[in-house]
Protein backbone atom coordinates (compact mmCIF):
# COMPACT_ATOMS: atom_id res chain seq x y z
CA UNK A 1 0.00 0.00 0.00
CA UNK A 2 1.49 3.52 -0.68
CA UNK A 3 0.52 7.00 0.05
CA UNK A 4 0.96 10.05 -2.44
CA UNK A 5 0.74 13.63 -1.00
CA UNK A 6 0.82 16.44 -3.35
CA UNK A 7 3.46 18.93 -2.45
CA UNK A 8 0.87 21.86 -2.23
CA UNK A 9 -0.98 18.80 0.21
CA UNK A 10 -3.77 19.87 -1.90
CA UNK A 11 -4.33 16.15 -3.51
CA UNK A 12 -3.97 12.61 -1.51
CA UNK A 13 -3.56 9.57 -3.55
CA UNK A 14 -3.63 5.91 -1.72
CA UNK A 15 -2.21 2.88 -3.88
CA UNK A 16 -2.42 -0.84 -2.83
CA UNK A 17 0.79 -1.90 -4.32
CA UNK A 18 3.50 -0.27 -7.54
CA UNK A 19 1.83 -0.79 -10.99
CA UNK A 20 -2.14 -1.04 -10.18
CA UNK A 21 -3.87 1.63 -11.45
CA UNK A 22 -5.23 4.61 -8.88
CA UNK A 23 -7.50 3.07 -6.07
CA UNK A 24 -8.34 6.19 -4.11
CA UNK A 25 -8.36 9.87 -5.56
CA UNK A 26 -9.22 12.99 -3.34
CA UNK A 27 -9.10 16.32 -4.01
CA UNK A 28 -9.17 18.80 -0.85
CA UNK A 29 -10.21 22.45 -1.10
CA UNK A 30 -8.47 25.22 -0.22
CA UNK A 31 -11.04 26.58 2.05
CA UNK A 32 -13.34 24.67 2.63
CA UNK A 33 -12.29 21.44 4.08
CA UNK A 34 -9.36 21.61 6.34
CA UNK A 35 -6.16 19.57 4.37
CA UNK A 36 -4.20 18.79 7.67
CA UNK A 37 -7.92 16.82 9.12
CA UNK A 38 -8.34 14.74 6.22
CA UNK A 39 -4.75 13.61 5.72
CA UNK A 40 -4.23 12.47 9.43
CA UNK A 41 -7.59 11.28 8.93
CA UNK A 42 -6.61 9.15 6.27
CA UNK A 43 -3.21 8.40 7.89
CA UNK A 44 -5.07 7.03 10.99
CA UNK A 45 -7.24 4.78 8.60
CA UNK A 46 -4.56 3.25 6.71
CA UNK A 47 -2.91 2.10 9.54
CA UNK A 48 -6.09 0.37 10.53
CA UNK A 49 -6.59 -1.29 7.84
CA UNK A 50 -2.98 -2.56 8.56
CA UNK A 51 -3.36 -3.59 11.73
CA UNK A 52 -6.71 -5.56 10.32
CA UNK A 53 -4.78 -7.76 8.20
CA UNK A 54 -2.40 -8.45 10.52
CA UNK A 55 -5.12 -9.81 12.78
CA UNK A 56 -7.05 -11.38 10.13
CA UNK A 57 -3.56 -13.13 8.89
CA UNK A 58 -3.01 -14.70 12.84
CA UNK A 59 -6.52 -16.00 13.02
CA UNK A 60 -6.09 -17.89 9.25
CA UNK A 61 -2.44 -19.32 10.35
CA UNK A 62 -4.30 -20.76 13.82
CA UNK A 63 -7.04 -22.51 11.76
CA UNK A 64 -10.10 -20.18 12.05
CA UNK A 65 -11.77 -20.29 8.53
CA UNK A 66 -14.83 -18.55 9.04
CA UNK A 67 -13.43 -15.58 10.70
CA UNK A 68 -14.09 -11.74 9.31
CA UNK A 69 -11.82 -8.98 9.84
CA UNK A 70 -14.24 -7.51 12.19
CA UNK A 71 -15.07 -10.87 14.28
CA UNK A 72 -11.19 -11.69 14.82
CA UNK A 73 -10.24 -8.24 16.01
CA UNK A 74 -13.08 -8.35 18.50
CA UNK A 75 -11.77 -11.83 19.94
CA UNK A 76 -8.09 -10.16 19.99
CA UNK A 77 -9.15 -7.03 21.58
CA UNK A 78 -10.72 -8.98 24.44
CA UNK A 79 -13.99 -10.78 25.71
CA UNK A 80 -17.44 -9.89 24.88
CA UNK A 81 -16.04 -7.10 22.32
CA UNK A 82 -17.53 -7.21 19.01
CA UNK A 83 -19.92 -9.75 20.14
CA UNK A 84 -17.47 -12.27 20.48
CA UNK A 85 -16.23 -14.24 23.35
CA UNK A 86 -13.21 -15.70 24.45
CA UNK A 87 -13.73 -19.22 25.25
CA UNK A 88 -11.17 -21.26 27.59
CA UNK A 89 -9.41 -24.27 26.60
CA UNK A 90 -8.76 -25.48 30.21
CA UNK A 91 -10.26 -28.75 30.57
CA UNK A 92 -13.70 -28.04 33.35
CA UNK A 93 -12.63 -31.41 34.98
CA UNK A 94 -9.60 -29.41 36.38
CA UNK A 95 -11.87 -26.91 37.75
CA UNK A 96 -13.84 -29.05 39.63
CA UNK A 97 -10.97 -30.96 41.13
CA UNK A 98 -9.16 -27.37 42.73
CA UNK A 99 -12.22 -25.86 43.92
CA UNK A 100 -12.59 -29.54 46.01
CA UNK A 101 -11.66 -28.64 49.56
CA UNK A 102 -9.24 -30.48 50.67
CA UNK A 103 -8.94 -32.72 54.15
CA UNK A 104 -7.63 -31.29 57.11
CA UNK A 105 -5.45 -34.36 57.56
CA UNK A 106 -5.32 -35.93 53.69
CA UNK A 107 -1.98 -34.42 53.26
CA UNK A 108 -0.47 -35.85 56.44
CA UNK A 109 2.71 -38.65 56.49
CA UNK A 110 2.31 -38.52 52.84
CA UNK A 111 5.91 -39.01 51.19
CA UNK A 112 4.39 -39.60 47.49
CA UNK A 113 3.69 -35.89 46.95
CA UNK A 114 6.22 -34.20 44.57
CA UNK A 115 8.12 -31.59 46.35
CA UNK A 116 9.44 -29.45 43.65
CA UNK A 117 7.70 -28.42 40.34
CA UNK A 118 11.21 -30.36 38.63
CA UNK A 119 9.71 -33.63 40.61
CA UNK A 120 6.37 -32.80 39.45
CA UNK A 121 7.06 -32.29 35.90
CA UNK A 122 9.05 -35.47 35.90
CA UNK A 123 6.15 -37.59 36.93
CA UNK A 124 3.64 -36.07 34.70
CA UNK A 125 6.14 -37.36 31.24
CA UNK A 126 6.74 -40.35 32.74
CA UNK A 127 2.94 -41.06 33.70
CA UNK A 128 0.78 -39.46 31.32
CA UNK A 129 -1.94 -38.95 33.76
CA UNK A 130 -5.38 -37.54 32.38
CA UNK A 131 -6.97 -34.12 33.03
CA UNK A 132 -8.69 -35.20 36.43
CA UNK A 133 -5.42 -37.18 37.96
CA UNK A 134 -3.14 -34.14 36.41
CA UNK A 135 -5.64 -31.87 38.85
CA UNK A 136 -5.49 -33.89 41.88
CA UNK A 137 -1.55 -34.27 42.01
CA UNK A 138 -1.45 -30.66 41.37
CA UNK A 139 -3.72 -29.91 44.23
CA UNK A 140 -1.67 -31.86 46.66
CA UNK A 141 1.65 -30.63 45.35
CA UNK A 142 0.38 -26.91 46.03
CA UNK A 143 -1.97 -27.34 49.07
CA UNK A 144 1.28 -29.19 50.71
CA UNK A 145 3.48 -26.23 49.87
CA UNK A 146 0.83 -24.01 51.07
CA UNK A 147 1.01 -25.89 54.70
CA UNK A 148 4.15 -25.84 54.67
CA UNK A 149 4.78 -21.34 54.03
CA UNK A 150 2.14 -20.85 56.59
CA UNK A 151 4.18 -23.00 59.01
CA UNK A 152 7.03 -21.28 58.25
CA UNK A 153 6.04 -17.58 58.33
CA UNK A 154 4.07 -18.43 61.62
CA UNK A 155 7.87 -19.71 62.52
CA UNK A 156 9.22 -16.58 61.82
CA UNK A 157 6.71 -14.39 63.77
CA UNK A 158 7.08 -16.59 66.35
CA UNK A 159 11.03 -16.23 66.96
CA UNK A 160 10.63 -12.06 66.29
CA UNK A 161 8.60 -11.78 68.43
CA UNK A 162 10.73 -13.69 71.19
CA UNK A 163 14.04 -12.15 69.54
CA UNK A 164 11.99 -8.41 70.07
CA UNK A 165 10.25 -8.92 73.72
CA UNK A 166 13.70 -10.61 75.34
CA UNK A 167 16.66 -8.08 76.12
CA UNK A 168 19.67 -8.40 74.71
CA UNK A 169 22.40 -10.33 77.45
CA UNK A 170 24.51 -7.00 76.33
CA UNK A 171 21.87 -4.53 77.37
CA UNK A 172 21.22 -6.57 80.68
CA UNK A 173 25.24 -6.54 80.94
CA UNK A 174 25.27 -2.71 81.10
CA UNK A 175 22.81 -2.31 83.60
CA UNK A 176 24.49 -4.57 85.66
CA UNK A 177 27.33 -2.88 85.24
CA UNK A 178 26.06 1.05 85.71
CA UNK A 179 24.17 -0.05 88.67
CA UNK A 180 27.21 -1.69 90.50
CA UNK A 181 29.34 1.38 89.44
CA UNK A 182 26.56 3.86 90.61
CA UNK A 183 26.71 1.46 94.50
CA UNK A 184 30.69 1.94 94.14
CA UNK A 185 31.26 5.29 92.83
CA UNK A 186 30.82 8.38 94.08
CA UNK A 187 31.22 10.12 90.76
CA UNK A 188 28.33 8.03 89.66
CA UNK A 189 25.67 9.10 92.18
CA UNK A 190 26.03 13.20 90.85
CA UNK A 191 22.66 15.01 91.29
CA UNK A 192 21.23 15.39 87.97
CA UNK A 193 21.09 18.25 87.08
CA UNK A 194 23.93 20.04 89.35
CA UNK A 195 22.03 22.66 91.80
CA UNK A 196 23.08 24.99 90.23
CA UNK A 197 21.64 24.20 86.73
CA UNK A 198 17.54 22.99 88.50
CA UNK A 199 16.01 26.40 88.00
CA UNK A 200 16.34 25.66 84.42
CA UNK A 201 13.95 22.81 84.71
CA UNK A 202 11.04 24.76 84.73
CA UNK A 203 12.59 27.95 82.73
CA UNK A 204 10.25 28.00 79.82
CA UNK A 205 12.70 29.75 77.82
CA UNK A 206 14.92 26.71 77.38
CA UNK A 207 13.89 23.69 74.78
CA UNK A 208 12.56 20.86 76.72
CA UNK A 209 12.57 17.67 75.95
CA UNK A 210 10.89 14.42 77.63
CA UNK A 211 11.96 11.17 77.09
CA UNK A 212 10.49 7.94 78.76
CA UNK A 213 12.60 4.77 79.00
CA UNK A 214 13.87 2.10 80.82
CA UNK A 215 16.62 0.98 77.94
CA UNK A 216 20.04 2.77 79.22
CA UNK A 217 21.84 2.74 75.54
CA UNK A 218 18.99 3.53 73.86
CA UNK A 219 18.39 6.40 75.86
CA UNK A 220 21.70 7.63 75.46
CA UNK A 221 21.21 7.76 71.90
CA UNK A 222 18.74 9.88 71.71
CA UNK A 223 20.55 12.39 74.64
CA UNK A 224 23.71 12.04 72.42
CA UNK A 225 22.26 12.86 68.79
CA UNK A 226 19.89 15.44 70.27
CA UNK A 227 22.72 17.65 71.72
CA UNK A 228 25.27 16.59 68.94
CA UNK A 229 23.01 18.06 66.29
CA UNK A 230 21.78 21.13 68.31
CA UNK A 231 22.55 24.42 67.21
CA UNK A 232 22.17 25.93 71.09
CA UNK A 233 23.30 22.79 72.88
CA UNK A 234 22.90 25.44 76.14
CA UNK A 235 19.24 25.90 75.85
CA UNK A 236 18.59 22.39 75.55
CA UNK A 237 16.99 20.53 78.67
CA UNK A 238 16.52 16.64 78.60
CA UNK A 239 14.52 15.34 80.81
CA UNK A 240 14.35 11.48 81.12
CA UNK A 241 12.16 9.39 83.20
CA UNK A 242 12.45 5.96 84.02
CA UNK A 243 11.40 3.07 86.24
CA UNK A 244 12.66 2.32 89.72
CA UNK A 245 14.63 -0.98 88.72
CA UNK A 246 16.61 1.46 85.47
CA UNK A 247 17.10 4.77 87.95
CA UNK A 248 20.42 3.66 88.95
CA UNK A 249 22.10 2.39 85.80
CA UNK A 250 20.29 5.33 84.22
CA UNK A 251 21.70 7.97 86.87
CA UNK A 252 25.62 6.36 86.58
CA UNK A 253 25.84 6.55 82.85
CA UNK A 254 24.36 10.52 82.28
CA UNK A 255 26.90 11.29 85.88
CA UNK A 256 29.54 9.27 84.36
CA UNK A 257 28.72 10.74 80.40
CA UNK A 258 27.67 14.31 80.54
CA UNK A 259 26.60 16.17 77.57
CA UNK A 260 27.38 19.58 78.57
CA UNK A 261 26.49 22.38 77.86
CA UNK A 262 22.82 20.77 77.96
CA UNK A 263 21.05 20.32 81.20
CA UNK A 264 19.88 16.15 81.67
CA UNK A 265 17.20 15.76 84.14
CA UNK A 266 17.26 12.08 85.48
CA UNK A 267 13.97 11.04 87.54
CA UNK A 268 12.44 7.76 88.48
CA UNK A 269 8.43 7.96 88.81
CA UNK A 270 8.32 7.05 91.99
CA UNK A 271 10.34 10.22 92.44
CA UNK A 272 7.33 12.86 90.83
CA UNK A 273 4.69 13.71 93.42
CA UNK A 274 1.66 13.31 91.53
CA UNK A 275 2.72 9.80 90.86
CA UNK A 276 3.17 8.92 94.14
CA UNK A 277 -0.79 10.26 95.50
CA UNK A 278 -3.62 8.58 95.59
CA UNK A 279 -4.61 6.07 92.70
CA UNK A 280 -2.96 6.99 89.45
CA UNK A 281 -5.37 6.15 86.45
CA UNK A 282 -2.46 4.94 84.26
CA UNK A 283 -1.33 1.90 86.37
CA UNK A 284 -5.24 0.97 87.17
CA UNK A 285 -5.60 0.49 83.59
CA UNK A 286 -2.34 -1.13 83.02
CA UNK A 287 -2.78 -4.10 85.72
CA UNK A 288 -6.42 -4.76 83.95
CA UNK A 289 -4.97 -4.68 80.35
CA UNK A 290 -2.74 -7.06 82.12
CA UNK A 291 -5.05 -9.74 83.35
CA UNK A 292 -7.57 -9.03 79.80
CA UNK A 293 -4.44 -9.98 77.91
CA UNK A 294 -3.62 -13.02 79.98
CA UNK A 295 -7.34 -14.48 79.59
CA UNK A 296 -8.14 -14.25 76.09
CA UNK A 297 -4.92 -14.61 74.48
CA UNK A 298 -3.43 -17.51 76.17
CA UNK A 299 -0.26 -16.89 75.51
CA UNK A 300 2.08 -17.23 72.35
CA UNK A 301 1.77 -21.07 72.41
CA UNK A 302 -2.02 -21.20 72.33
CA UNK A 303 -1.69 -18.47 69.74
CA UNK A 304 0.76 -20.15 67.41
CA UNK A 305 -1.43 -23.12 68.05
CA UNK A 306 -4.27 -21.79 66.14
CA UNK A 307 -4.69 -23.48 62.72
CA UNK A 308 -7.63 -21.81 61.47
CA UNK A 309 -6.72 -18.00 61.57
CA UNK A 310 -4.24 -16.11 58.90
CA UNK A 311 -0.73 -15.99 59.37
CA UNK A 312 -0.94 -12.00 59.91
CA UNK A 313 -3.77 -11.84 62.25
CA UNK A 314 -1.24 -14.52 64.42
CA UNK A 315 1.57 -12.03 64.07
CA UNK A 316 -0.89 -9.38 65.14
CA UNK A 317 -1.85 -10.62 68.00
CA UNK A 318 2.07 -11.96 69.28
CA UNK A 319 2.74 -8.35 68.76
CA UNK A 320 -0.18 -7.26 71.20
CA UNK A 321 1.84 -9.28 73.74
CA UNK A 322 4.58 -7.29 73.42
CA UNK A 323 5.85 -6.11 76.97
CA UNK A 324 6.08 -2.33 75.31
CA UNK A 325 2.61 -2.39 75.34
CA UNK A 326 1.68 -2.63 78.77
CA UNK A 327 4.78 -0.75 80.15
CA UNK A 328 4.57 2.05 82.06
CA UNK A 329 7.17 4.27 80.33
CA UNK A 330 4.21 3.49 76.87
CA UNK A 331 1.82 4.88 78.73
CA UNK A 332 3.25 7.81 80.72
CA UNK A 333 2.85 10.20 78.32
CA UNK A 334 -0.86 10.93 78.52
CA UNK A 335 0.31 12.47 82.07
CA UNK A 336 2.11 15.21 81.26
CA UNK A 337 0.83 18.33 82.23
CA UNK A 338 0.57 16.40 85.74
CA UNK A 339 4.23 15.73 85.49
CA UNK A 340 5.56 19.14 84.50
CA UNK A 341 3.14 21.57 85.72
CA UNK A 342 5.69 24.31 85.31
CA UNK A 343 6.13 24.04 81.69
CA UNK A 344 4.33 25.64 78.59
CA UNK A 345 5.65 23.27 75.68
CA UNK A 346 7.50 20.06 75.53
CA UNK A 347 8.96 17.73 72.57
CA UNK A 348 8.13 13.98 73.63
CA UNK A 349 10.59 11.69 71.83
CA UNK A 350 10.14 7.74 71.88
CA UNK A 351 13.77 5.43 73.06
CA UNK A 352 14.09 4.23 69.28
CA UNK A 353 14.63 8.07 67.35
CA UNK A 354 18.02 9.51 66.39
CA UNK A 355 17.94 13.21 65.99
CA UNK A 356 19.95 14.11 63.12
CA UNK A 357 18.86 18.11 63.19
CA UNK A 358 18.25 21.20 65.17
CA UNK A 359 15.06 20.89 66.79
CA UNK A 360 14.72 24.19 68.02
CA UNK A 361 12.49 25.37 65.16
CA UNK A 362 10.13 22.93 66.50
CA UNK A 363 9.07 26.03 69.06
CA UNK A 364 8.43 28.03 66.29
CA UNK A 365 5.77 26.36 65.03
CA UNK A 366 2.12 27.88 65.54
CA UNK A 367 0.11 25.05 66.57
CA UNK A 368 -3.08 27.26 66.33
CA UNK A 369 -4.71 26.46 69.75
CA UNK A 370 -4.10 22.21 69.04
CA UNK A 371 -2.59 20.39 71.50
CA UNK A 372 -0.30 17.99 69.51
CA UNK A 373 1.72 18.64 66.57
CA UNK A 374 2.73 15.56 64.65
CA UNK A 375 3.61 13.79 61.82
CA UNK A 376 0.25 12.33 60.02
CA UNK A 377 1.22 8.75 58.55
CA UNK A 378 -1.57 8.31 55.38
CA UNK A 379 0.33 10.59 53.02
CA UNK A 380 3.63 10.49 51.47
CA UNK A 381 5.81 8.41 48.88
CA UNK A 382 6.53 5.61 50.99
CA UNK A 383 3.05 3.76 50.34
CA UNK A 384 3.73 0.94 52.77
CA UNK A 385 4.49 3.69 55.59
CA UNK A 386 2.22 6.38 55.05
CA UNK A 387 -0.43 4.98 54.06
CA UNK A 388 -2.49 4.87 57.85
CA UNK A 389 -6.09 5.92 58.44
CA UNK A 390 -8.07 5.40 61.56
CA UNK A 391 -9.59 1.87 60.17
CA UNK A 392 -5.89 0.60 60.22
CA UNK A 393 -6.14 0.69 64.11
CA UNK A 394 -9.54 0.80 65.36
CA UNK A 395 -12.08 -2.03 64.74
CA UNK A 396 -14.93 -0.44 63.18
CA UNK A 397 -17.23 -3.62 63.21
CA UNK A 398 -17.81 -2.47 66.50
CA UNK A 399 -20.63 0.29 67.04
CA UNK A 400 -18.64 2.52 69.56
CA UNK A 401 -16.11 3.07 67.13
CA UNK A 402 -18.03 3.40 63.80
CA UNK A 403 -20.48 5.72 65.64
CA UNK A 404 -18.15 7.91 66.70
CA UNK A 405 -14.98 8.08 64.08
CA UNK A 406 -14.85 8.09 60.36
CA UNK A 407 -12.39 5.08 59.13
CA UNK A 408 -10.69 7.35 56.40
CA UNK A 409 -9.63 10.17 58.77
CA UNK A 410 -6.09 10.43 58.33
CA UNK A 411 -3.72 8.73 61.57
CA UNK A 412 -0.92 10.26 63.08
CA UNK A 413 2.27 9.27 64.69
CA UNK A 414 3.78 9.21 68.14
CA UNK A 415 7.57 9.06 68.69
CA UNK A 416 8.29 12.85 68.12
CA UNK A 417 5.76 14.88 69.24
CA UNK A 418 5.22 18.48 70.14
CA UNK A 419 3.12 19.07 73.37
CA UNK A 420 1.25 22.25 74.42
CA UNK A 421 0.59 21.80 77.99
CA UNK A 422 -0.50 24.77 78.50
CA UNK A 423 -3.69 24.11 75.90
CA UNK A 424 -3.75 20.47 77.18
CA UNK A 425 -4.44 21.86 80.20
CA UNK A 426 -7.33 23.17 79.20
CA UNK A 427 -9.28 20.46 77.99
CA UNK A 428 -9.94 16.54 79.06
CA UNK A 429 -7.82 14.65 76.95
CA UNK A 430 -6.04 12.78 79.58
CA UNK A 431 -9.88 11.93 81.38
CA UNK A 432 -10.87 10.22 77.46
CA UNK A 433 -7.96 8.34 76.91
CA UNK A 434 -8.52 6.41 80.09
CA UNK A 435 -12.34 6.52 79.15
CA UNK A 436 -11.73 4.37 75.90
CA UNK A 437 -8.89 2.46 77.47
CA UNK A 438 -11.27 1.39 80.10
CA UNK A 439 -14.26 0.92 77.32
CA UNK A 440 -11.70 -1.54 75.72
CA UNK A 441 -11.05 -3.60 78.79
CA UNK A 442 -15.19 -4.09 79.22
CA UNK A 443 -15.42 -4.81 75.49
CA UNK A 444 -12.22 -7.54 76.12
CA UNK A 445 -10.09 -5.72 73.45
CA UNK A 446 -12.59 -5.35 70.57
CA UNK A 447 -11.94 -1.86 70.05
CA UNK A 448 -8.38 -2.22 69.27
CA UNK A 449 -5.76 -4.99 70.16
CA UNK A 450 -2.14 -3.27 70.56
CA UNK A 451 -0.32 -0.02 71.40
CA UNK A 452 -1.22 2.93 73.20
CA UNK A 453 -1.87 4.66 69.87
CA UNK A 454 -5.07 3.62 69.37
CA UNK A 455 -6.43 5.65 72.46
CA UNK A 456 -4.32 8.47 71.73
CA UNK A 457 -6.25 8.55 67.84
CA UNK A 458 -9.04 9.01 70.21
CA UNK A 459 -8.29 10.93 72.67
CA UNK A 460 -6.20 13.59 70.82
CA UNK A 461 -8.96 13.46 67.83
CA UNK A 462 -9.86 17.33 67.02
CA UNK A 463 -7.05 18.50 69.35
CA UNK A 464 -3.86 17.72 66.37
CA UNK A 465 -2.22 20.20 64.27
CA UNK A 466 -0.23 18.46 61.44
CA UNK A 467 3.56 19.34 60.76
CA UNK A 468 5.85 18.33 58.42
CA UNK A 469 6.82 14.78 57.79
CA UNK A 470 10.41 15.96 57.91
CA UNK A 471 10.62 16.51 61.26
CA UNK A 472 9.62 12.90 61.83
CA UNK A 473 10.81 9.72 59.38
CA UNK A 474 8.39 6.33 60.22
CA UNK A 475 8.85 2.42 59.94
CA UNK A 476 12.33 1.83 60.27
CA UNK A 477 11.64 -0.97 62.29
CA UNK A 478 9.12 -2.89 60.44
CA UNK A 479 10.50 -2.40 56.85
CA UNK A 480 14.20 -1.74 54.89
CA UNK A 481 12.85 -0.35 51.85
CA UNK A 482 13.75 3.25 52.82
CA UNK A 483 16.97 4.27 51.32
CA UNK A 484 20.03 5.16 53.67
CA UNK A 485 20.11 8.49 51.75
CA UNK A 486 16.26 9.37 52.38
CA UNK A 487 16.60 8.32 56.36
CA UNK A 488 20.15 10.63 56.40
CA UNK A 489 18.14 13.38 54.97
CA UNK A 490 15.32 13.45 57.73
CA UNK A 491 14.96 15.68 60.68
CA UNK A 492 14.15 12.82 63.06
CA UNK A 493 14.01 8.76 62.05
CA UNK A 494 11.96 6.41 64.20
CA UNK A 495 12.79 2.73 64.56
CA UNK A 496 9.36 2.22 65.42
CA UNK A 497 8.49 -1.86 64.83
CA UNK A 498 9.97 -5.18 65.99
CA UNK A 499 13.23 -4.72 64.44
CA UNK A 500 15.13 -2.17 67.10
CA UNK A 501 18.33 -0.77 66.42
CA UNK A 502 19.81 -2.89 69.51
CA UNK A 503 18.84 -6.20 68.56
CA UNK A 504 20.69 -8.76 66.19
CA UNK A 505 17.02 -8.69 64.11
CA UNK A 506 17.79 -5.20 63.13
CA UNK A 507 17.72 -4.51 59.33
CA UNK A 508 21.71 -3.92 58.91
CA UNK A 509 21.26 -1.04 56.35
CA UNK A 510 19.39 1.41 58.47
CA UNK A 511 21.60 -0.06 61.97
CA UNK A 512 24.57 2.74 61.33
CA UNK A 513 22.44 5.51 61.59
CA UNK A 514 21.86 4.67 65.45
CA UNK A 515 25.16 3.04 66.21
CA UNK A 516 27.05 6.32 64.81
CA UNK A 517 26.16 8.06 68.02
CA UNK A 518 27.74 4.98 70.16
CA UNK A 519 31.22 5.11 71.35
CA UNK A 520 32.47 1.91 71.05
CA UNK A 521 35.53 2.46 73.09
CA UNK A 522 33.75 3.33 76.49
CA UNK A 523 35.02 1.12 79.06
CA UNK A 524 31.12 0.10 79.89
CA UNK A 525 30.08 -0.54 76.07
CA UNK A 526 33.47 -2.89 75.65
CA UNK A 527 33.12 -4.56 78.51
CA UNK A 528 29.41 -5.80 77.74
CA UNK A 529 30.64 -6.64 74.03
CA UNK A 530 28.32 -4.38 72.66
CA UNK A 531 29.19 -3.72 68.62
CA UNK A 532 28.41 -2.27 65.87
CA UNK A 533 27.47 -4.92 64.04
Amino acid sequence: MQLHISPSLRHVTVLPGKGVREFIKVTVGSRRVSYRMLFYSLLFFTFLLRFVFVMTAVDNIEGETKCSSIGCLGKRLGPKIMGRRLESNVPEVIYQVLEEPIGKDELKGRSDIPQTLEEFMAEIKESKLDARSFALRLREMVSLLEQRTRTAKIQEYLYRHVASSSIPKQLHCLDLRLANEHSTNAAARLQLPSAELVPALVDNSYFHFVLASDNVLAASVVATSLVRNSLRPQKVVLHIITDRKTYFPMQAWFSLHPLLPAIIEVKALHHFDWFSKGKVPVLEAMEKDQKVRAQFRGGSSAIVANNTEKPVVIAAKLQALSPKYNSIMNHIRINLPELFPSLNKVVFLDDDIVVQTDLSPLWDIELNGKVNGAVETCRGGDKFVMSKKLKSYLNFSHPLIAENFDPEECAWAYGMNIFDLEAWRKTNISQTYHHWVEQNLKSELSLWQLGTLPPGLIAFHGHVHVIDPFWHMLGLGYQDNTSFADAESAGVIHFNGRAKPWLDIAFPKLKPLWTKYINFSDKFIKSCHIRAS
